[in-house]
């Protein structure tokens, strides 16, 4: 009998390409706003915002003051006037528009996981941005729900997110969910946060520091097939209706 009949994707750079996305955004917001998109610049809004979300998970601040402050900080950082809070509008708005997808074949995996198991995603970030590259991007289709941590005032690697994500799936047995994630201190800390098995998704083959352990580890979202699926649905992927037998 197979183990996981629930999955819960983290979206950026696990199937979302949001490095690609980002950096598309941030130079419109740039050019948009008579700055020049150069490595220095962009560097110190990444340095800045990184900053802001690692504090952001930790809760050590509140998603309002990151709203607030990155762009503020990055115009005093390069020494340019400006309204952080409208750039930060217009960021968030370009970065809603580009919905890419992670090298590979990200929906030709989705489409044979959901053939056996009941998938959702679990993400940190602005609903109204999260949930529009979702949808555009061809994931939601395979989707039953989409959990984005501002409209559920959750951020991973809090286990409430997970929480609601699974009562709202309707899933009670936590051995049967596994979740997939690129990141360490967020999707599979949170995970481990909330009795999950995790996989942690290293394209890189990044060395892990060792205070997070996740149950998988995988370069390939491929390699899911062989940690979810039984070996008669291997044989048969590619075929429909091979959802696993409860």
């Amino acid at each position: 009998m197979a183990k996981y009949y629930c999955i819960l994707f983290d979206a950026d750079n696990t199937l979302l390409d949001f490095d690609a996305a980002e950096s598309k955004a941030l130079a419109e917001t740039l050019v948009q706003y008579h700055i020049e998109p150069s490595n220095e610049t962009v560097h110190k809004y990444r340095e800045i915002n990184e900053a802001l979300w690692r504090q952001l998970e930790k809760g050590q601040i509140r998603r309002e003051k990151l709203v607030n402050e990155r762009f503020t900080r990055f115009l005093k950082e390069i020494g340019v006037s400006g309204n952080g809070a409208e750039m930060n509008r217009y960021y968030l708005n370009q970065l809603s528009s580009h919905p890419d997808l992670m090298a590979g074949n990200v929906l030709d995996v989705l489409h044979e996981l959901a053939e056996v198991a009941t998938m959702a995603i679990v993400t940190n970030g602005f609903d109204r941005v999260q949930s529009r590259r979702v949808k555009e991007s061809g994931i939601a289709a395979y989707m039953e729900d989409v959990f984005v941590s501002e409209r559920l005032d959750s951020e991973k690697p809090n286990r409430k997110i997970f929480d609601t994500a699974l009562r709202t799936l309707g899933v009670e047995n936590r051995e049967h969910v596994l979740v997939v994630g690129d990141s360490l201190t967020s999707d599979i800390q949170g995970g481990i946060n909330a009795g999950l098995d995790t996989c942690w998704l290293n394209r890189d083959h990044a060395e892990n520091p060792g205070q997070v352990n996740p149950t998988y580890e995988i370069d390939q979202l491929e390699q899911l097939y062989q940690i979810v699926m039984e070996p008669d649905e291997l044989a048969r992927v590619g075929q429909k209706n091979r959802r696993h037998q409860v």
